[in-house]
């Protein structure tokens, strides 16, 4: 297909909430796949939502993620900048641009001008409430004739522009990921396309901007579903193309309800701090939704480029699973080196006080082992500091099955043998942790589990752990007398 362009356009009301992430990775996945373009568009004409930072934000979530701006907003030397033909891409800045579309659709007898008081309009819903119906506006100043309405502005009243949508009228659209879908217009109602203040709604700036920015597919949240016929309209009513929609479905919570801050996490902020890997989660978002037809669940981005199939979305909204999240995240947690996981750790190994870069720099060789010995247990980065546990928790034998080790007939020749051999080593190399065993099990007499268990748990507090030559070799010779030493009083 040629010349495929989709955009994701959020609100700047804040940080990037993961349902927004889900609409931003279908949209650069199927941009990809087509060989097309992904804009990034702001739409900040609701201007009592708008937080300072949130732009900034957005595009370095997006980065973080892997999701390369082909076009629009997008940030160059920390600063926020614009990029392409068909700009502004930030909403507040193209006013001039929806007033001239507004003033075409007033001329054309498609739109209206609207003087009802809020006071009325909150009397008309309360009134349709009462009375069980749909609240709508009643179409009082749809007969007011143009010349009228301008005569009332050039005296000052205060007014908005409404969509004139025909009476009985089917609007039918095709969606490509629902099939078709029609709604009548006397189910619809004659929303507001300019406000008060001069700044236009959601329904009219998206459709200006999306026509004049060539947008030939748009991918956004079921939420807009109900409105679409009205944008169907508008594009009818300016003579434009309707682009091809894909509606997607919503990302909803344990109890199938959507995904809110009351839950918990929803924003991408928060799952970078938790520590989860960008391809973890994009790689699980764009399950939550979308299947493949093979049952295939761990995917590359560019798997998930040439796997992605717009007829594969569901129509009902996927259930975000966190314990599957971490399923799919620890998979990449495994993939990384030692040395990128130990370097990606820093951050909440300094903020646990376990251990600085400076002591990594003076022996490497011990914290790249230290990373090898917990990097299969982990699911997310967080996790790094509660794994290190072994090595600089106070040593403490609580759990029942490491005292039932302790107190075993096998754990006195063991933790004597270990002693002995021990007291007569210098530091504990790589080498001589992996021969350790070996050489207590000779003194000892002691072989297979009744062996390790007991030295594990002497040696740990626990009776399940990484390999075992490396915890000795982590936790070296002096530790490893003083810990065998204590264990001894846990003997009953």
């Amino acid at each position: 297909m040629d010349n495929v362009r989709v955009r994701f356009a959020p609100s700047p009301t804040g940080y990037l909430h993961i349902g927004g992430l889900r609409t931003a990775v279908y949209n650069y996945l199927y941009a990809k796949q087509k060989g097309g373009k992904f804009l990034l568009r702001i739409e900040d004409t609701d201007r009592t939502r708008f937080v300072e930072g949130a732009i900034e934000n957005l595009i370095r979530s997006l980065n973080w993620a892997g999701l390369e701006i082909d076009e629009g907003v997008m940030m160059k030397d920390g600063k926020v900048t614009e990029e392409g033909d068909c700009g502004p891409y930030i909403q507040s800045k193209r006013l001039d641009i929806y007033k001239k579309y507004v003033d075409q659709l007033l001329e054309s007898g498609h739109a209206y001008y609207c003087f009802c008081t809020k006071e009325r309009l909150d009397n008309l819903r309360e009134g349709q409430k009462i009375k069980g119906q749909v609240p709508r506006y009643d179409g009082l100043c749809r007969s007011i004739s143009l010349e009228e309405a301008k005569e009332r502005i050039a005296k000052g009243e205060e007014y908005v522009v409404r969509l004139k949508l025909p009476h009985d009228e089917d609007i039918t659209f095709e969606d490509e990921a629902r099939g078709k879908i029609t709604i009548n217009t006397n189910e619809m109602d004659d929303q507001v396309l300019m406000k008060s203040d001069g700044f236009p709604t959601y329904h009219m700036a998206v459709v200006v901007d999306d026509h004049l920015m060539g947008l030939t597919h748009i991918i956004r949240g079921e939420e807009w579903l109900p409105s679409t016929p009205k944008h169907v309209y508008l594009y009818q009513a300016l003579g434009w193309d309707v682009p091809t929609y894909i509606h997607l479905p919503g990302v909803l919570n344990k109890d199938h309800k959507k995904l809110s801050k009351r839950q918990g996490d929803v924003s991408v902020e928060d799952f970078k701090g938790h520590g989860y890997l960008p391809e973890g989660l994009v790689n699980y978002l764009a399950l939550v939704g979308w299947s493949p037809e093979d049952n295939q669940e761990i995917f590359s981005m560019d798997e998930l480029i040439e796997a992605f199939d717009t007829k594969r979305i569901a129509r009902t909204g996927g259930v975000f699973d966190v314990k599957k999240l971490d399923w799919i995240n620890s998979h990449y947690m495994k993939e990384l080196s030692a040395d990128e996981l130990l370097d990606m750790s820093m951050p909440y190994i300094e903020k646990a006080g376990l251990f600085t870069k400076a002591d990594v720099e003076k022996d490497p060789e011990h914290y790249r082992v230290l990373m090898e010995t917990i990097q299969d247990g982990l699911d997310r980065l967080e996790q790094v500091p509660e794994a290190c546990g072994f090595l600089y928790d106070d040593y403490e034998v609580t759990e029942e099955d490491a005292l039932e080790q302790i107190n075993s007939e096998s754990a006195p020749a063991v933790i004597d043998a270990l002693q002995e051999i021990l007291k007569d080593m210098d530091a504990i190399s790589l080498e001589d942790a992996g021969k350790l065993m070996k050489q207590v099990q000779k003194k000892s007499g002691v072989k297979g589990k009744n062996l390790y268990m007991p030295a594990r748990a002497a040696m740990t507090g626990n009776v399940h752990g990484p390999e075992l030559s490396n915890i000795i070799y982590l936790l070296g010779k002096d530790e490893i007398l003083k810990r065998l030493e204590k264990a001894k009083s846990y003997r009953k």
